[in-house]
């Protein structure tokens, strides 16, 4: 078999003919797995109930994957090898979560196998897919089989032997994308709280869209439509599975550090193993970044520990236990949304959390879309939020600067006339709600608003 792999520019040239995939094809794979993720992200998080059952998984890999594919985005770079580098620094740099990290790791070990390269072929492929697997098991303390690691493993394992029976890239990877469908479904057989909860393993699903994404793009087939209907975030209730999962992990602390002598990473994740679980570790060009979960007495020991090694450059810690409360809080209770009349003005708030909701709602939002800072909400989510109400006349808040793209495409989506304020902070959206008039003129409501 002898197939030709095509990866249009902007100028129309064929960048990779059979068996041959330059930097600027490495680029264009990790845009259509991006792309693919995206489309499919609310489906990965609905997935999500390990090692903690916060609906992230998918948001934090598209997360990931974005700040990769920023990485390169504007670089015509064309050695194979230094473009998967810049792919992996920018995963690491962006990676967020236990799968996250992971993922960052998966793009440093295919790195690894493609040092010096100008090309990758088949072998290569299955060479930095062997790298890939072996660098994600050593990022993580104790590895979970039933993961996204085993996902990892059992790819680059199908990827070789294919490889003894054909040379060829396309064949290689169709076989990726069916060996990973295959390892997901194995999932929930690997590890009792999927089964439990009727899921496979977000992490290992996000792979594999990835890697789908990658092989439709290869086909010329659709990235925008999503193939499955998303569900609820588990198939059970929430304190069933609070109680099958590791206790002590009540928060979550990242830290991204450069050591200052060279990092003995047995001793380093012996010592995390005292602090707490869920351990994952990401290297690249000197800077470590740092996960783990752990009990809320010991929320600080894991950054006063890591300040001793080195220089610490970011910090981020996350309450996990408050945030599953809130998830099932939102379930229980229904925000008093304003009722609007055709001819209204109706304001569409984007918030973070139920509270805020609450806040808005009662200042009289019409709509509330869920989103914030590291959990953006699609243009598809905000102009679904508002294009079945009952006036043509819109008003968003973004209320975050990464929003306000999202929320000027919805705009631009529909035949209703929107506004959006250039509002960056809950403040500042609460502020506006201040001066709301539903039965003013829309344009002069608009620049109240924005005052």
């Amino acid at each position: 078999m002898n197939s030709e792999i095509n990866f249009p520019t902007g100028d129309g040239r064929i960048l990779a003919t059979s068996n041959r995939i330059d930097g600027q094809g490495l680029k264009e794979m990790i845009e259509a797995g991006l792309t693919w993720l995206c489309t499919n992200q609310q489906l990965v998080n609905s997935l999500n109930v390990f090692p903690v059952p916060d609906g992230d998984t998918g948001t934090n890999m598209l997360l990931t994957m974005q700040a990769a594919y920023n990485e390169v985005s504007k670089s015509g770079e064309s050695n194979v090898g230094k473009m998967a580098h810049a792919i992996a620094q920018g995963a690491l740099m962006g990676a967020r979560g236990n799968s996250g990290v992971i993922l960052s790791q998966i793009w440093r070990g295919f790195a690894r196998g493609l040092d010096n390269q100008d090309f990758m072929d088949a072998a290569l492929l299955v060479r930095a897919l062997a790298e890939a697997r072996t660098t994600a098991y050593k990022g993580v303390v104790r590895p979970v089989e039933g993961t996204i690691l085993t996902v990892t493993k059992d790819i680059a394992v199908a990827a070789e032997q294919k490889l003894a029976e054909d040379p060829d890239v396309m064949a290689v990877i169709e076989t990726i994308v069916q060996e990973a469908d295959a390892s997901v479904k194995r999932t929930p057989d690997l590890l009792p709280i999927l089964k439990q909860a009727g899921v496979v393993d977000s992490g290992g699903k996000g792979l594999f869209i990835i890697w789908e994404g990658i092989l439709r793009h290869l086909k010329g087939q659709s990235l925008e439509t999503a193939t499955a209907v998303v569900q609820p975030l588990a198939m059970m209730q929430m304190d069933q599975t609070m109680e099958s999962i590791e206790p002590g992990q009540d928060y979550e602390v990242i830290v991204d550090f450069r050591p200052s002598n060279p990092l003995n990473l047995e001793v380093f994740y012996s010592d995390l193993t005292e602090m707490g679980t869920s351990i994952q570790v990401g290297e690249g060009d000197g800077m470590y970044r740092m996960h783990i979960h752990v009990p809320t007495e010991n929320r600080y020991l894991p950054i006063d520990y890591t300040m001793n090694l080195g220089t610490i450059t970011k910090v981020y810690i996350e309450n996990l236990i408050d945030q599953m409360e809130q998830k099932e809080a939102n379930h229980q209770k229904q925000l008093n949304l304003n009722t609007v009349e055709p001819g209204q003005v109706a304001v569409v708030a984007v918030s973070p959390g139920f509270g805020l909701s609450q806040i808005f709602a009662s200042l009289g939002a019409a709509a509330i879309v869920q989103g914030g800072q590291t959990m953006n909400p699609s243009t598809e989510e905000i102009l679904h939020s508002f294009e079945n109400l009952p006036t043509d006349k819109i008003i968003i808040l973004p209320n975050n600067k990464n929003i306000f793209l999202a929320a000027k495409s919805a705009k631009e989506a529909t035949v209703k006339q929107v506004e959006v304020l250039p509002c960056k902070t809950i403040p500042q959206g609460l502020s506006a709600m201040l001066r709301l008039d539903p039965f003013g003129d829309l344009d002069e409501i608009f620049e109240e608003m924005k005052e």
